[in-house]
């Protein structure tokens, strides 16, 4: 199972302003020593030892995750602007995949705002299926791509189309998936995915709550012993007290759940458009820092970043 990050904003996408780029070169120039340039070979340590926020960034598209199982099935968690990249990706791989089966977590306007631009949707020879616990996922997609808010209908779009309302786990392929009602207005699900050796989870947009972490069967048969959780982290501590029932979680909270499920790898998802790469990489060293301090053993606190790939 290979997972990789298209889209890993919440909200609006946010892209690198003018003045966060010249900010990072500023910076970049201030560390330069002569030593650092008398050749290719300390040319190249520099950059390495840059931090992370200096040196690349997080990425500014909203939510989209690819995941590939196996056996070559393509699942597509939630198609916000980042989806639009991951078409461009299919267009050009020497195997272009005939069938994408593409999930959402829920209907807001960040979670689809992509699909009209997604290559592949377009393409006759591409079977598309579409799920969602939701019943007016159909409509709220073709609501997008009607006027005034677009110029061309979802008719243009020339794949085989499938719509799928779900009510109970499916199997495709290699893949099972499993599904489970979240703590977010107007309702998101996670998924849970699991090829019967490694099982990942994508659970965005979820205001953790203790019902979450009560070791109750189905809390267990879900959430336990996942070797990845993508999860929403939005919030500082504080911020989450503040914005109480905005159905976003805190980082020390994904913390404390991915610890209290036995879970290998916590992935922070869904960062705050406001937050520029230097915010967002003091609050994965914020987490990490609370890893150690709550003397939690056997996790691993990642940031998710466009382009980021996991191998399961």
């Amino acid at each position: 199972m290979k997972i990789r990050f298209w889209g890993v904003r919440g909200s609006v996408p946010a892209p690198q302003s003018p003045a966060q780029i010249k900010s990072k070169i500023s910076s970049i120039l201030e560390r330069i020593t002569p030593a650092d340039i008398e050749s290719a070979i300390s040319r190249e340590r520099f950059l390495a030892d840059l931090p992370q926020w200096l040196f690349g960034t997080v990425g500014g598209n909203t939510p989209c995750i690819q995941v590939e199982s196996d056996q070559q099935y393509q699942f597509i968690l939630d198609a916000g602007s980042g989806i639009r990249e991951l078409g461009l990706a299919l267009s050009k791989a020497r195997r272009k995949p005939k069938q994408l089966h593409l999930f959402f977590s829920h209907l807001h306007w960040d979670h689809i705002q992509g699909l009209p631009f997604f290559g592949p949707a377009y393409d006759p020879g591409v079977e598309l299926h579409f799920y969602s616990p939701h019943t007016t996922m159909e409509e709220a997609l073709k609501q997008q791509m009607s006027t005034p808010c677009f110029p061309i209908t979802m008719d243009a779009m020339n794949a085989q189309k499938h719509f799928h309302v779900l009510d109970s786990p499916l199997h495709i392929g290699d893949m099972h998936v499993y599904y489970k009602k979240m703590n977010h207005p107007g309702s998101s699900y996670s998924y849970m995915f699991t090829d019967g050796k490694k099982r990942f989870i994508y659970a965005t947009d979820t205001e953790l709550s203790p019902n979450d972490f009560q070791r109750i069967d189905e809390n267990a048969a879900f959430f336990g012993g996942a070797d990845v959780l993508v999860i929403d982290a939005q919030y500082t501590l504080g911020e989450a007290i503040e914005k109480y029932n905005w159905g976003h979680s805190a980082f020390s909270l994904a913390v404390d759940f991915a610890s209290n499920w036995g879970i290998s790898k916590l992935v922070l998802f869904h960062h705050d458009p406001a937050y520029d790469d230097k915010k967002l990489y003091s609050i994965l060293q914020s987490a990490r820092w609370y890893t150690e301090h709550s003397a939690i053993k056997g996790l691993e606190v990642l940031l998710a970043t466009e382009g980021m790939e996991i191998q399961l």
